[in-house]
Parts: C-alpha cells; structure tokens; sequence
C-alpha cells in the first residue's frame, strides 16, 4: 500500500466535504438539534411518564380545590393536562394523546382509560393506589447505585445514529455517485489500488465523524453537563472503532453498483432496523428472545453496550473487549471482502 497516494484521496475527500457547507452544517446541526431537544423534554432530568387530562378546566389552575388524592396530585410522573369537557377527553384518550381522563370534581372520583393503551393501564393504577397512600405501605427502598439520567443514557445513542447515518451515506452513497458521474473511471488509470483508495475513503470518513463528535460532544455537554463515569479516553476509542466498522459496511455496499436510488434503497434497508434494534432509543430488555438474538448482529448495537458500560458504568477495557473484538475483528473482515468486490466500472 502506498501511503503518498491514500494522503492525496484522505486530502481530495476531506476538502470535498468541508467545501459542502450544507452537508457540513448539517452533520453539526442534527445530532445536536436532538439532544437539545429531548433535553427540553425531558427537562434533563427525568421522563414524566403519563398525561392525565382533567376536566372542568379551571380544576387544572388549582389542583388543591380538586377531589384528587394528594398523593395523585403531587407525583412527580403525572402531567395534568386540562380538557375543556368529557366527551373532548374521550375523542383524546382514543388518539392516545392523554392516557387517563379525570373528573376532578366528582364526589365519586370518576374517571376513563383507553382499555388498549398499556401507559393508561398502569396510569389507573397509579390513581387508584394514590386512594391507599400512607395506610400501611410497604417498606421502600431507593438505589443506592448512580441515578443515571435519561439525556445520559440517550446521548451515546444520538452520537451514534448520527455516525451510522454519515458513515453509511458518506461512504456507500458517495461513491456509488463517483462510479455513476465516471470518476471512478479516471482513478482506474492511476496506479491506485482498489484498497489503497477504499482504505483512504474509511480514514477520511472516520477522521470527519470523530471531529463531529468531539463537537457536538463539547457543545452538549456545556448545556447538560453529562455524567460520564469511565474514562472519557476509552469512550472515544470505542466509538472510533463503530466509526471504522460503519464505514466499512458502507464500502461493501459502495463496491459495486451505480444506481443512486438502488443504493439509496439498501442504505434504508440497512440503517432502519439498525435503528430501532440497537436500543438507540429503547432497551430491550423484556422484549422476545429472538429480538434480543437478532439486534447482537447489528455492529451499532456492539457500539452502544460498550459505550454505555464506560459512560455510565466505568467499565474499563477488560470489561467490553469482547464488544470491542467484534467490532474490530468484523471491519477488517468487511474492509478485505469490499476490496475483493470493488470494481471501478460497475
């Protein structure tokens, strides 16, 4: 491999990028634009799980003049959200918008779910045990562990989408567009080699999304000040080594091809299920085996265990080097078989 000539298309790549403000500005913006949401959401603290609606409307001004239990008033995991009337709270709680409907002057204590909504089932419960408050409750215990924030366990999550989505587009995308337009054609005549150039391809694209990392990381953490309790070191690395294996299955799907929308396609395919499989948003944890089973064959699901043991566990590299040894060992395996695939015509 001749390194003189993966510099000059590390360079060629990198001006091309930074030459895009759009797509510079963007890469920048949307993860960010994310986290700064949810953390308005969420207020940085914690997730307010059910939206009560309580009619008349004036009960929502002042809870205290309510027939709600105390107790229920108070809970911190309850959003009061006032409705003009009954039948306006019933059209809501169908659409799922609220998950328990109130009255708040009832004498009776009256009140509605949405019999095929889970939040609304546990939302009744919380009401009806708000009744039984300070009757001989069970003993309670708080973890004694790191209260772990939500925006915490969620960043490595959005870090991560957003490198997935830059490495996959970056990579497969970009070049399937050189082979269509014919500049693979024109680099076929130097004597570059299908792995020097694909190997240039991968650093250049791993060296613009550990750059976006750091700053959003930086821009993130001046707003919500986030928790990382092991080494900040080992957090980079790992997501450097997701970088490299995203990349490299972008390579694959760049090897051959020269349909923009075939490819585009595939990407799709690909990235989704990555996605929602890969607890970017969600555990699965409770969710059927073979789930579970399935998401372990995503690279980014190896990404965010590792990255999350570090971040909020500290774990250290004796911890995640089986995460880390599939991730590494698995790029070099993806990079060798898009190099054996490459064509520069077709």
């Amino acid at each position: 491999m001749n390194l003189r000539r993966m510099w000059a298309i590390f360079k060629a790549r990198n001006y091309e990028f930074f030459r895009d403000r759009a797509a510079f500005g963007w890469n920048f913006a949307f993860p960010f634009l994310v986290i700064i949401g949810f953390g308005i959401i969420f207020e940085g603290k914690e997730f307010k799980q059910f939206q009560v609606g309580i009619f008349p409307p004036g009960a929502g001004v002042d809870l205290l003049q309510t027939t709600l239990p105390p107790a229920f008033q108070h809970d911190r995991h309850i959003i009061f959200l006032p409705v003009a009337n009954r039948e306006e709270g019933e059209a809501k709680l169908s659409h799922h918008k609220i998950d328990l409907l109130v009255d708040a002057l009832s004498s009776t204590h009256a009140y509605w779910i949405n019999d095929s909504s889970p939040n609304g089932s546990l939302a009744e419960r919380v009401f009806l045990a708000s009744f039984m408050a300070g009757k001989n409750p069970p003993e309670k215990g708080v973890t004694s562990g790191p209260q772990i924030r939500y925006i915490d366990w969620l960043m490595p999550g959005v870090l991560a989408m957003n490198m997935m989505f830059s490495a996959l587009w970056g990579v497969g995308y970009v070049i399937v567009r050189y082979r269509k337009n014919g500049a693979l054609k024109r680099l076929k005549a130097t004597p570059l080699t299908a792995l020097e150039y694909l190997t240039a391809q991968m650093l250049s694209r791993i060296f613009l999304l550990m750059f976006t990392l750091f700053v959003v990381w930086i821009g993130a953490d001046l707003i919500f000040h986030f928790q990382v309790h092991g080494s900040k070191l080992l957090l980079f690395c790992v997501f450097f080594l997701g970088g490299l294996n995203l990349c490299s299955i972008g390579l694959i799907l760049a090897a051959r091809g020269t349909s923009e929308e075939f490819t585009s396609g595939i990407l799709n395919f690909i990235s989704w299920p990555m996605m929602f499989l890969s607890e970017v948003w969600f555990s699965l944890e409770g969710s059927p085996h073979i789930v579970q089973l399935f998401a372990k064959l995503f690279p980014l699901t190896h990404l965010l265990k590792a990255a999350r043991l570090v971040m909020n566990e500290a774990a250290t590299l004796a911890d995640i080097q089986v995460e880390c040894g599939i991730l590494l060992i698995s790029t070099i395996i993806f990079l060798g078989i898009a190099a054996l695939l490459f064509s520069w015509n077709e």
